[in-house]
């Protein structure tokens, strides 16, 4: 909150529970916008399948253009599929 930052995550039940016991010194809940989590969950689901190419994971390549011509062949791989 200090940094200006949205929380794009919801917040736990507990957290919830907790800052109500509190009444009014428990301060406000954070910013929770669910479309902007759907993006997040989509792009995170994205990273985590292209992690299954162990070229990918491992960051065999060590110069740029040969990584970034392995992340291009993945993507071309999961978008056939």
């Amino acid at each position: 909150r200090e940094r200006k930052i949205k929380a794009t995550i919801p917040e736990r039940a507990d957290q919830i529970a907790r800052r109500k016991a509190k009444g009014s010194t428990g301060g406000r809940p954070p910013a929770f916008d669910p479309d902007l989590y759907k993006l997040r969950n989509v792009v995170e689901r994205c990273f985590n399948r292209l992690k299954q190419f162990r070229g990918l994971a491992t960051r065999f390549a060590k110069r740029a253009a040969y990584h970034r011509a392995e992340i291009i062949l993945a993507c071309i791989v999961l978008h056939l599929r």
